[in-house]
């Protein structure tokens, strides 16, 4: 698959903004299709709406980004991050998640939400960004790479779903010392 920048007028159109609540009905209807009918997530179970605003709010909350790609009024595409590892010696290391709705990849919205995504993490203080990508998705391998993202390992058979394993990797980024405090 071939990333295309956006062009002018579609980088006009989008907007990306914080996810709130009221979101979350989008987000769903984004991200249940990928949980139901992909391995791109090895999640089992489609996401409620009270789900999906109760983690915007606990992102938001512990000051990890959740955003929104917003074309008119449109959500077509979200990106959040979260602490990659629990305690306090992976506090600057996040891993990411990032879905565009159908109808809307290669159209610059993953790219303008991962650009979002980095700056967040950047200005909170991380240094390093992952990404853990099923194996079997090589667009989305691609389109990290194409952002900078390397390989930086591979689980065989960390996932279960549609009832077979598949391998994981784990994409990531080195965004360097910035020295702000981490949230």
């Amino acid at each position: 698959m071939q990333i295309r920048p956006a062009t002018a007028a579609e980088r006009s159109a989008m907007q990306i903004r914080p996810a709130t609540a009221a979101d979350a009905d989008a987000i769903a209807a984004i991200w249940n299709p990928i949980i139901r009918d992909t391995v791109i997530t090895f999640w089992p179970t489609e996401r409620s709406q009270a789900d999906i605003a109760a983690m915007i709010a606990e992102r938001r909350r512990d000051g990890f980004a959740f955003l929104v790609a917003i074309d008119g009024a449109r959500v077509t595409g979200f990106a959040s991050t979260s602490q990659f590892r629990g305690g306090a010696g992976y506090a600057r290391t996040l891993e990411h998640t990032v879905h565009v709705a159908e109808g809307q990849r290669g159209k610059g919205t993953g790219r303008a939400l991962m650009a979002a995504v980095q700056a967040h993490a950047s200005a909170a203080g991380a240094r390093v960004l992952i990404g853990a990508i099923t194996a079997g998705n090589r667009a989305s391998v691609q389109f990290h790479a194409q952002l900078g993202f390397a390989e930086w390992g591979r689980i065989p058979a960390a996932g279960w779903k549609f009832g077979r394993f598949h391998d994981l990797v784990l994409m990531g980024k080195d965004l360097g010392e910035n020295g702000a405090p981490v949230p």
